[in-house]
């Protein structure tokens, strides 16, 4: 039998469609059932690479069939004959066929065979043989398989394995091509995404899919070196050795198609790699145009930005301040410019890589190149500018400097020494040597300056150099006046003088020719000296000693006009400074809390804080920068005029207090937060030195520097059309510095159950040492020790006066400051004053209720005692006359009213015809505190027998500082009284229902002392000797009346001593009968017409009179 293998060319890439064919393939089969017929067998294989398997020499020479049908019979032979003949694929040359062996079935076939040889229509010689040996002589026994007598070794499963095997490898190989020629259809046909995202996918994309069909590759690589293999065992495991042409066949065909897998391998390969320099160049485009956008971008909002840039600074601290903003600016641009130049170079290796989109790249390249040398082009040209400003400003600054050196080298000269000779020529060769810095220190020309700085010089700057060149210009006249004085003065002395005996008052030393400035206080403050130096203050004395020289009007003004001028330059300058500041503060913090690109750097604390943190520097920054600076300018000219502007805006000038009472809770918060990221940040944006603390702390600082700026002014403007203006600014400010103070005082009150601003205008505060005791009936109690004073911080307002207890607090900054924990309030309009107590000239007596509580208190010195005590009788005596003016009020409103009581009535009410007319003749009665303060000059002892306490001119002047908050009879302001250390037994404030007609009581014979009564009086207050007339009494002691004096003083001779002297007629208190009551007139009344009858506990206990009607 002869067999044929097929073999497969080279795969090309991509490969074309392979036709199907078929292989047909006959073998004979002898079974060992010798009942079983000889059959042709035959296998039909539906493979690819039938027609291209089969060996082109074989197919060229033909095949030769051997049908084996010996154990057959002739129908079956026929059968195979004439199926070879209709169905078999290739070129036959001969058919050979072993009838069957039987003599029936041989002679049939013989015979049949003869008679059929048409039917089988074969073109090829088909021979009968009757035995094995007969096939012999046609196929050598190698070819032939052991069954037909032969050697050939063949085992035909192991031939289908090996086929099977091979076909489907080759359909791998098919299945793979095909895969790869639609992967490459699919690269070639997408087209290049437009940004970063998309081209990043599909290059992921794209090399996944690579990915997967190299993995493609590499599994059939292995399925065909598994197959090789696999035909190398089979032939190693063969019986016989030698050479099978089958299994070579089969080996070369799977070797042809591992190499054309590895050539597939490579085109693709080669394929893939332009395909993924092609995406990842698209990718690096898309980054390179990406970062263009941006930088573009940045670039054009930083040169409009420095477009914008266009001041050139109006004084030397403002140049440097627009240099530094310069630098740190261009500091911060310079990381986009480096950004930018940086992308300009990958652009330029994109094109030296060979890019393919080169004409795109280069001309973005060329653009951002443009835009870096314009920003720093125009760096340059701003930094030129501010160069030659800040050159120019020095040169101004220069030359101030050496007109205030000239100034001050005037002043400096002593007169006297300037008498002789020597003097005169030492202080001319002084001037002649100042003169002669003069070529490097001061403004040669004018019009040298304007062309020199033409292009920084704009109208302001060209008169701020006007000003200094004709200040300069003065100043040069004064000098040359002054050096041809002493000239005069040396050329004077080198003449022969007469002796004259000199005259006393013609001795008098000036310290200086030169008139000067007025001497200004040896103990000013020292918050004055530190606006000027040494040789500055020493200047000033020496000049303004020069007044009472012999220098003429003329100098010693224009002296003071510059140092006013100079004071006013020193105000503007840094009222400037100060809203740069601002500005900065809240552009560079405060605006930038609201920054969404400045967020993350927040912490939690400052969320939702920035007024906490600031407070109202915006307000103050608007006033300063759209109001008052603006304002300040128009007084460059005539700077003793300023003190208009701040008295126009001193209402404005509220604001700091505002801000001055956050400014704890704005320290509390830093201090929370100063590590926050976000001010960091900020400060090094800003170039600060100083963190922000710092700053906030500027508006206290600014405030606090106005009174010295105007008190230096002041003192360089006493004759001046605008002292007056100056002097009452001064005054405003410090009230204002008062006002502030007081009020971060009195919010650190704690325990305050009302409304402090109830209490009306903050008046005073101090911390003093107090010792109190109480009255409780006819007995004094002390509270406390009697020598151990309690420590109170005192609040005085308009309507009471608070006694807190001052505690430290740890802490820095304001949490250190002390807070105030309330202990006791007193109503103002039932206390009264005593100046003086035991000698004592830091002691004051405050009572209430009729001395029912009396506090002394002690100040740290006589001179806060003094000013409390005028505070204290200034908030009284107000409250007096508005209770005068609404008593009388309500005097005329009851006149047209009511009717006339009978004149026997004993009621309160019936002296109202006859208090009317009294009303009117006390309308012109002088207000009197001696019941308060007995400081006044007491008068002469009355001579014997030449006054009675009773005579119709002497009238009992009993006026006392009190006062009532309701003075139309409504009902007063009920207050708890407290114990300073805790609470204790209430008494209230006097009502209304006390309040009674003074004039009707005295017609009545009551309580009033309207005449004089002769008999005795009780002592109810303490009354030290206040001059050597004065008589030293104590609470309750017993007195006789001798005489009425002036002033509210009457005088009073104790029977206990027999001494005799004045006392106040307001520490007296009559005696109403044989029980010793008496009735306080001190703490009763509160103005002519009306008053405030505060009885004591003795009265209260055995007298139902008059008082207990009146109560009623």
């Amino acid at each position: 039998m002869w067999l044929s293998q097929g073999v497969l060319p080279p795969l090309p890439f991509p490969a074309d469609a392979w036709e199907p064919s078929e292989v047909l393939e006959i073998f004979s089969q002898h079974h060992s059932n010798a009942t079983t017929s000889e059959s042709l067998t035959w296998t039909s294989t539906g493979t690819s690479d039938a027609r291209t398997g089969v060996i082109l020499q074989d197919a060229g020479i033909g095949f030769i069939l051997v049908i084996d049908r010996r154990r057959d019979k002739w129908t079956s032979v026929k059968a195979s004959v004439l199926r070879i003949a209709a169905s078999f694929p290739a070129n036959l040359q001969l058919v050979l066929v072993l009838r069957p062996t039987g003599f029936f079935q041989r002679t049939l076939s013989d015979i049949a065979f003869k008679f059929n040889r048409d039917d089988f229509k074969m073109k090829v010689p088909v021979i009968m043989l009757s035995s094995v040996p007969d096939l012999h002589g046609y196929i050598d026994k190698s070819q032939l398989t052991e069954d037909l007598g032969g050697t050939l070794d063949y085992c035909h499963s192991r031939w289908l394995c090996q086929r099977t095997a091979i076909e489907s490898f080759a359909l791998m190989v098919k299945h793979t091509a095909q895969m790869l020629q639609s992967f490459g259809t699919e690269l070639a046909e997408t087209e290049l995404p437009n940004d970063v995202q998309s081209t990043s996918s599909v290059l992921c994309a794209h090399t996944e899919k690579k990915d997967k069909a190299k993995e493609d590759l590499r599994l059939a690589l292995k399925e065909g070196h598994s197959v090789l293999e696999s035909l190398g065992e089979l032939q190693a495991e063969g019986s016989e050795p030698g050479v099978n042409q089958d299994q070579l066949d089969n080996q070369a065909t799977v070797q042809r198609l591992l190499a054309q897998l590895n050539e597939t391998e490579a085109a693709f390969d080669e394929f893939w790699a332009k395909h993924q320099q092609k995406l990842e160049q698209c990718l690096q485009l898309r980054h390179f145009e990406q970062g263009f956008r941006e930088v573009k971008a940045i670039l054009d909002a930083v040169c409009q930005k420095i477009a914008t840039f266009t001041d050139i600074g109006n004084s030397l601290a403002h140049v440097e301040h627009l240099l530094r903003d310069l630098a740190s600016f261009e500091e911060k641009s310079g990381v986009s410019v480096e950004r930018a130049r940086a992308l300009s170079l990958d652009g330029e290796q994109l094109i030296e890589n060979k890019h393919y989109a080169i004409d795109s790249i280069r001309p973005k390249c060329q653009e951002l190149r443009h835009l870096c040398d314009q920003f720093s082009a125009e760096i340059v040209r701003r930094r030129g500018l501010l160069s030659k400003s800040l050159e120019l400003h020095r040169r101004l600054e220069t030359s101030l400097k050496w007109c205030d050196e000239g100034i001050y080298l005037l002043a400096s000269q002593p007169v006297d020494k300037c008498q002789s000779q020597d003097g005169a020529e030492a202080a001319l060769q002084e001037i002649e040597k100042f003169l002669e810095t003069s070529a490097e220190n001061k403004i040669q020309e004018l019009n040298t300056i304007y062309k020199e700085y033409e292009s920084i010089l704009n109208q302001d700057l060209m008169e701020h150099v006007r000003k200094v060149f004709q200040k300069q210009a003065s100043m040069e006249e004064v000098f040359h006046r002054r050096q041809a004085s002493l000239k005069k003065l040396a050329a004077r002395q080198t003449r022969p003088v007469q002796p004259v005996a000199p005259r006393p008052e013609a001795l008098s030393k000036s310290p200086c020719p030169s008139p000067g400035i007025r001497r200004g206080s040896e103990n000013s403050s020292s918050e004055g000296g530190a606006l000027r130096r040494g040789p500055y203050r020493r200047a000033k004395s020496e000049m303004s000693e020069s007044r009472q020289g012999r220098g003429s009007a003329g100098e010693e003004e224009e002296s003071l006009a510059i140092l006013r001028r100079h004071v006013m330059s020193e105000l503007l300058d840094t009222e400037r400074a100060y809203v740069e500041e601002l500005l900065c503060v809240l552009e560079g913090y405060a605006a930038e809390m609201d920054n969404p690109l400045m967020a993350h750097l927040l912490s939690t604390g400052l969320h939702n804080k920035k007024d906490v943190l600031f407070g109202n520097m915006e307000e103050i920054y608007h006033f300063h920068n759209r109001i008052f600076l603006r304002e300040l300018e128009n007084y460059i000219d005539c700077p003793e005029l300023v003190g208009r502007c701040f008295l126009e805006r001193m209402e404005d000038f509220q604001i700091y207090e505002k801000y001055c009472q956050n400014k704890p809770r704005s320290e509390s918060l830093w201090r929370q937060c100063s590590d926050c990221p976000f001010f960091q940040e900020c400060q090094r944006k800003l170039d600060h030195k100083l963190s922000l603390d710092s700053y906030l702390l500027k508006p206290v600082q600014r405030i606090t520097k106005y009174q010295l700026l105007l008190k230096e002014m002041l003192k360089y403007s006493k004759n001046c059309e605008g002292a007056e203006d100056l002097q009452e600014a001064l005054s405003s400010i410090l009230g204002i510095l008062k006002a502030v103070n007081d009020s971060m005082h009195l919010i650190a009150i704690t325990g305050y159950d009302g409304n402090l601003g109830d209490l009306g205008k903050l008046l005073m505060q101090g911390s003093f040492s107090v010792w109190t005791d109480h009255k409780r009936g006819h007995t004094k109690v002390k509270e406390l020790a009697r020598f151990k004073p309690m420590q109170r911080h005192l609040f005085l307002h308009e309507k009471a006066v608070l006694f807190c207890k001052k505690r430290e607090e740890n802490g820095e900054g304001y949490e250190k400051a002390p807070s105030y924990s309330y202990k006791q309030s007193l109503n103002m309009a039932a206390v009264g004053i005593t100046e003086n107590v035991k000698g004592d000239a830091k002691k004051f007596e405050i009572w209430y209720n009729a001395r029912e509580e009396v506090y002394i208190v002690q100040a740290p010195t006589p001179e806060i005692k003094a000013a409390w005590v005028n505070e204290i009788r200034k908030v009284l005596t107000s409250q007096l006359q508005a209770c005068r003016e609404a008593s009388q009020h309500r005097a005329l409103e009851q006149s047209q009213s009511l009717p006339l009581p009978a004149p026997t009535s004993t009621s309160p009410s019936r002296g109202n015809s006859r208090n009317l007319k009294k009303l009117e003749e006390r309308k012109t009665d002088p207000l009197s505190l001696e019941g308060y303060v007995s400081s006044a000059p007491l008068p002469k002892p009355p001579e014997k027998g030449k006054a009675s306490p009773t005579s119709p001119d002497k009238k009992a002047k009993r006026h006392e500082v009190k006062s009532d908050p309701t003075p139309f009879g409504l009902r007063g302001w009920s207050k708890t009284s407290h114990s300073l250390e805790a609470p204790e037994d209430d008494g209230g404030w006097s009502s209304a229902e006390e309040q009674v007609n003074s004039s009707d009581a005295e017609e009545d014979g009551g309580l009033g002392l309207k005449k004089l009564v002769p008999g005795k009086y009780t002592v109810v207050a303490d009354h030290e000797k206040g001059g050597p007339d004065a008589l030293v009494v104590r609470s309750g002691d017993v007195v006789e009346l001798v005489q009425q004096g002036d002033e509210g003083l009457w005088y009073v001779r104790d029977p206990t001593t027999g001494k005799e002297g004045w006392v106040p007629a307001s520490s007296l208190s009559v005696q109403l009968g044989p029980s010793g009551s008496a009735q306080c007139l001190s703490s009763s009344e509160s103005s002519p017409g009306s008053a405030v009858l505060s009885n004591s506990s003795s009265c209260s206990e055995g007298r139902p009179g008059p008082l207990s009607d009146l109560q009623g």
